[in-house]
């Protein structure tokens, strides 16, 4: 029996996806990306070349999946008045001991993007360093990570790594906090 299946919008569950937690052999590894199983609501921020922001909200689903071994999320943005949540991605990753890092793949069909990523813990930050359509250094970053909240950035290069570009800014909050998502 599936414990914990993950349900889509006509009750369809996929068998054999949804896992209970990490793979106890592996369970340090695994909790880099495992301590943000749960749901979360985004705050975002988009600067613009003229030096404007967009702002944007929406949440974050991230659950265990394939036995304990690997973590998948959705990303939706909220849209249209009323708001109502629209899936914009999803993001399968798991721990590689063979690298000692995580391998991530991010899948945007609403963006015709996909995104292969090589991830790591830095001090206190992980960053997953992948690169653009255009073939340039591209890193998302997770970073003041507390158990309630954390800071989500994707920066750019277009000079080979001298230089990077602030492209997206998302705070974190896990869903129910009423706070806004604030660090020390």
């Amino acid at each position: 029996m599936v414990k914990n299946p993950i349900e889509v919008r006509n009750g369809w569950t996929l068998p054999g996806l949804a896992a209970d937690g990490p793979d106890p052999k592996w369970r340090e590894q695994l909790m880099v990306f495992g301590q943000f199983v749960g749901d979360w609501t985004i705050d975002a921020r988009y600067p613009q070349s003229d030096g404007s922001s967009r702002t944007g909200h929406g949440s974050l689903h991230m659950r265990w999946i394939l036995e304990g071994r690997a973590v998948q999320d959705i990303w939706t943005s909220e849209t249209g008045d009323p708001p109502r949540e629209v899936p914009i991605g999803t993001t399968l990753r798991f721990y590689d001991p063979k690298i000692d890092a995580w391998r991530v793949v991010w899948i945007s069909p609403r963006q015709d993007l996909a995104r292969t990523f090589v991830a790591r813990k830095i001090r206190d930050e992980i960053v997953l360093e992948g690169m653009t359509s255009d073939g340039e250094p591209e890193h998302w970053i997770f970073s003041e990570i507390i158990p309630r909240s954390f800071r989500w950035r994707s920066v750019e290069s277009q000079d080979g790594g001298k230089s990077w570009r602030l492209t997206e800014e998302m705070r974190i909050r896990r869903a129910g906090d009423p706070s806004p998502a604030t660090h020390s």
